[in-house]
């Protein structure tokens, strides 16, 4: 009985797959930002940084915990932050536990332009990702999703 042996680079085939989806993927994303910012003037950094807080307990968090959480380098959120607060759409405030941190807080005016723009970006998700798919389909690219999470050891998503 003789073993299989596994390719170590993809077939033609499959690097047309993956090209496809990066490519397709890309062009969903940017019309996806590129409507958020119409609707709110908010960037995806705007808004990824803003649903974290709104999340969060007391609508606060350390910026290195945002930082993890998000997914982003420091020093990259740094910047992010310094753009939004001159916005007064969030406030960095000293941390108690530790002089060398701070906490980042939603503020009033950041609550107001998240919660304005979150009905305008689901429905730009809705008619730009979503309606594109049967509901099975919906389905099949969940478990794609999944097993793709998995083989990088990411958490689960519902």
């Amino acid at each position: 009985m003789g073993t299989m042996k596994r390719r170590s680079v993809p077939t033609s085939e499959e690097l047309a797959i993956w090209r496809a989806h990066i490519e397709t993927f890309e062009i969903v994303r940017a019309r996806i930002e590129a409507r958020l910012h119409q609707d709110s003037q908010l960037s995806s950094g705007d808004y990824r940084v803003l649903l974290a807080l709104s999340e969060a307990d007391g609508k606060s968090m350390r910026s290195s915990e945002l930082a993890a959480h998000i997914q982003w380098e420091r020093s990259r959120l740094s910047g992010q932050l310094g753009r939004m607060e001159r916005r007064g759409l969030l406030r960095r405030e000293p941390c108690a536990e530790d002089a060398r941190g701070a906490n980042v807080v939603l503020t009033d005016e950041g609550a107001r332009a998240f919660r304005a723009s979150t009905l305008p970006h689901l429905r730009a998700v809705k008619e730009v990702f979503v309606d594109a798919f049967a509901p099975e389909q919906l389905a099949q690219l969940g478990e794609a999703t999944g097993a793709m999470r998995s083989h990088l050891n990411l958490d689960a998503r519902p």
